[in-house]
């Protein structure tokens, strides 16, 4: 059983959701989301919160049971306060700029590795050394985090590449003589 799911979401103040068939709909002070529910979980209003439960008993329901809660709760979230992810660069000659909208990285390469911002994200970098995504929509978010970090992500020697701000960076001994 889903421990997480048998809580209702409350809806905060300054939002208005709504919930039409199987999709919740959410507006707020950053904007609109909207999340369709899979059809094995039931989702309905009561009260001025939202209640998710499974239509059966079976796996596959009560594993999409928590899931869908923890959906409705991103997408609330997101359109009152919104999500961000803070990468730091190390290394010499490592940095990053705005471009227009793109993001321009010197990364070691022959070439700096330019980086469209998608639709819904902010990036800015207030240090070379430090770039912050932002947005409303937390999978895609992570995601564009996500892509920053593959270009150069950190080598376990120097630490050298993209790193997310509290990520941990296991160091390895050098050779010895």
């Amino acid at each position: 059983m889903s421990r997480i799911g048998k809580k209702p979401v409350a809806v905060p103040a300054g939002v208005t959701a709504s919930v039409e068939g199987q999709t919740v709909k959410a507006k707020g002070p950053k904007g609109e989301l909207s999340f369709v529910v899979n059809d094995e979980v039931l989702v309905q209003m009561q009260d001025g919160a939202i209640k998710v439960d499974p239509r059966d008993n079976s796996k596959d329901a009560r594993s999409k049971w928590g899931m869908s809660r923890t959906m409705i709760v991103n997408i609330l979230n997101g359109v009152t306060t919104g999500f961000e992810k803070r990468l730091e660069i190390n290394g010499v000659g490592y940095r990053a700029a705005m471009q227009g909208k793109n993001l321009q990285l010197a990364l070691g390469f022959s070439h700096d590795v330019v980086y469209q911002t998608p639709e819904g994200i902010q990036i800015q970098v207030p240090k070379p050394t430090e770039i912050i995504v932002s947005g409303i929509n937390k999978q895609q978010v992570g995601q564009v985090a996500a892509e920053i970090r593959e270009y150069r992500g950190p080598e376990p020697y120097k630490g050298k590449g993209v790193k997310y701000a509290n990520e941990t960076i296991v160091r390895k001994e050098g050779k010895k003589k």
